[in-house]
């Protein structure tokens, strides 16, 4: 960072800590380690290093980042303690309960912290010329323009109600923005409430001054929204968002038997649940005795569950905020431009497929461009001797080229096979639109697989000529998505080797008949054998320390919470094996204790892009085994889905991605090291700065 400024971490507690402790031994709460994480996305928002616009972008990420932890994080544990009150977590003993209440206590702090990035950000975009104004500062001049605009442009799509025998109480929608009123009209006393168009601008600009000068909606409702009450007085008001449980859990069996088989419907139902489950969280902006009394009631909410909110509910706005602003302006406030590339050797060949034979390809999302996929897709969907294509999609770009190119290929008579994943959360709707897109283009559509989600991401291309069958397939460790793949760092392989061939075929052919126990001969999958494999290879470096060799583990990944393998960490650890853990978000495991995990070393890289790759690096050199996968080290992903590891074969590809782990590991300016007592610290800085996510270290 510019000057190292820094939120406190302590451990996110105020002063008075919780009595309920959240680390056991080499073991850190799941919870709590995602807290930590999310004050590095934090601390990214008061980095002097980073583009003011794109700082108030980090704190937008906190904010929904904390958004989707109270959804289901929060609402997991809230069902737990429903069902199952006395079962504790495997790690640290703690019940649900207990996890719950001391979640609840850090949040509070998050929230103080927040409100002091937000006052930082918004006192360097002034320096910047940029001015976002709150409505007591308004000059009378602003004060009658924003009175116009909202006349004209807001109040009329606003729908104010009041609470009486013929305005039943409305239900609170998850994440919704609302005005709560204290009317008086004659004698009478009752409550008015509006909720926020979706319609209207996050941002107003005034036209008058020389500098941009902004105010947002929700100010501007905050304090002219009591003009849609005609003929009523306002004694009080207050502003609130609800944050409902949104953890859903499906079962096959549920739908064969309530919906004919059909999951998408079932699916679809339990979604809409998601408007009316229990409220996780209340976040509150201004004061009123009466009217919490009234709303906490009315949503059977705990004391502990609310969150005093200052100014914001949201920073998405700084998302939108150059639209607004000058050309030249902008650009200063933001990062530079970046724009993947093709490689020459993908530009200018005019085939993807004879590319593909000729030897692997390795893409590197955002540094390289999903281009050649997509052509690749293409050229299959016209050849002749493609017969069939098959994918696993789990989230997909609204406007997907990948679908077009898939519908363009069962078109022309090519076999095309979905495994389209309609669990994956918060895109279950998405998944719904584009699986009966592709099913009437003649797509043959398979939802998942039993109760395993499919998390894998693969493509198996078949084609059959004179010569015989033979195969293209593409692995990776992201989504099939055009847009994130300019945000998110993954990596994919495109390989015809005839062994993985042949594993992708068996691998759809056992998602569609719901088999978990197929054999395959190179790709490792979950939840049969890809914990098994992990396991196994870190013996295999046991064994090496132990004889007095080597033993060496490198592992990218975004969360570490698998006991079984934190365990077997621990014992390579003890063993002598040097092991570097690259954790982007949840780590489980505290590293650096004396005779437990003295030889564990973890990092975690926030920066421009979201860190996504899974890589598992095992040994050195020739006895050096390197797999790229679909799955993190999480329960989840080991026991509950359908992953995919594959061992990267080409030796030239291997030694690209070796090298893309030694630079992460040298990183000194997004990186921050944990510390035995779970905490993070910024990595020491010594010579030059190393960004992992430049592209100059890719070596593309």
């Amino acid at each position: 960072m510019g000057n190292d400024k820094k939120i406190p971490a302590a451990d996110t507690a105020s002063a008075a800590k919780p009595a309920i402790k959240l680390k056991k031994g080499i073991y850190i709460n799941r919870e709590a380690s995602w807290l930590k994480f999310n004050m590095r996305v934090l601390e990214q928002s008061l980095d002097e290093d980073t583009p003011i616009i794109e700082r108030g972008k980090f704190l937008s990420i906190f904010c929904t980042n904390l958004d989707e932890f109270y959804m289901v994080r929060m609402g997991s544990l809230y069902d737990e303690d429903k069902l199952h009150p006395g079962a504790r977590d495997n790690k640290t003993n703690l019940t649900s309960g207990e996890q719950l209440s001391a979640i609840a206590a850090r949040t509070q702090r998050l929230y103080e912290l927040r409100e002091s990035a937000f006052a930082k950000i918004k006192k360097d975009l002034a320096d910047c010329g940029v001015n976002l104004l709150t409505y007591d500062k308004l000059s009378p001049v602003r004060t009658e323009e924003l009175k116009k605009y909202f006349t004209a442009k807001v109040l009329p799509l606003l729908n104010p109600m009041v609470i009486d025998a013929k305005h039943p109480l409305i239900r609170f929608e998850n994440l919704r923005c609302y005005m709560l009123y204290k009317l008086k009209k004659n004698d009478h006393t009752m409550i008015g409430v509006m909720e926020f168009s979706d319609r209207l601008e996050s941002l107003y600009r005034f036209s008058s001054g020389k500098k941009p000068s902004f105010i947002t909606m929700e100010e501007i409702i905050r304090n002219l929204g009591e003009y849609a009450f005609a003929g009523y007085t306002v004694t009080s008001a207050i502003t609130i968002r609800v944050t409902r449980n949104a953890d859903i859990e499906t079962y096959v069996e549920d739908a064969d038997m309530e919906y004919n088989n059909d999951f998408s419907a079932y699916l679809k139902s339990m979604v809409e649940t998601r408007l009316i489950k229990n409220a996780i969280r209340l976040e509150v902006c201004g004061e009123s005795k009466s009217l919490m009394k009234f709303v906490t009631e009315a949503l059977d909410i705990e004391d502990n569950l609310i969150y005093k909110v200052n100014g914001n509910f949201s920073y998405k706005y700084f998302f939108s905020m150059t639209r607004y602003l000058d050309k030249d302006l902008a650009q200063s406030l933001l990062y530079p431009a970046f724009k993947p590339v093709i490689s020459d050797r993908l530009q200018n060949t005019p085939s993807m497929v004879e590319e593909v034979r000729k030897k692997d390809i390795l893409l590197r999302y955002p540094y390289e461009s999903m281009e050649p996929l997509i052509r690749l897709l293409n050229e299959c969907a016209d050849r002749k001797d493609c017969i069939s294509i098959k994918i696993t999609i789990y989230r997909l770009a609204n406007h997907s080229r990948i679908v077009e190119a898939l519908k363009r290929a069962s078109e022309n008579g090519i076999d095309v096979t979905v495994v389209i994943e309609l669990c994956a959360r918060f895109d279950e709707e998405n998944n719904l639109y584009f699986a009966n897109q592709l099913h009437e283009a003649g797509c043959n559509i398979i939802y998942g697989m039993e109760n395993y989600k499919v998390h894998s991401k693969i493509i198996s291309i078949v084609f059959s000529d004179d010569s015989g069958i033979s195969y293209i397939t593409h692995l990776g460790t992201g989504n099939y998505n055009e847009s994130t793949a300019k945000q998110y760092t993954d990596l994919n392989v495109i390989t015809a080797d005839r062994q993985i061939g042949e594993d992708g075929v068996a691998f759809f052919r056992n998602v569609s008949i719901s088999n978990v126990d197929g054999e395959y001969n190179r790709l490792c999958i979950a939840p049969k054998y890809f914990k098994d494999r992990i396991i196994a290879l870190l013996d295999r470096e046991i064994q090496k320390a132990k004889s007095g060799g080597k033993g060496v583990f490198i592992g990218k990944m975004n969360s570490l919470t698998d006991k079984v393998i934190i365990d077997k960490l621990c014992e390579a650890s003890c063993a002598g094996v040097k092991i570097n853990l690259i954790i982007r978000g949840i780590c489980c495991i505290a590293p650096g204790k004396a005779g437990k995990t003295e030889n564990i070393n973890v990092i975690s890289i926030v920066g421009r892009f979201l860190e996504h790759s899974r890589i598992y690096c095992f040994g050195e050199g020739e006895d050096r085994i390197m797999y790229i996968s679909s799955a993190d080290l999480m329960t989840r992903n080991t026991d509950r889905r359908a992953e995919i590891a594959t061992p990267i074969l080409d030796k030239d590809i291997e030694n690209k991605i070796y090298g893309m782990l030694q630079v992460m590991l040298a990183d000194n300016v997004n990186a921050r090291r944990l510390l035995p007592n779970g905490d993070y610290e910024k990595a020491e800085r010594s010579g030059d700065k190393v960004n992992a996510q430049d592209a100059a270290f890719i070596c593309v």
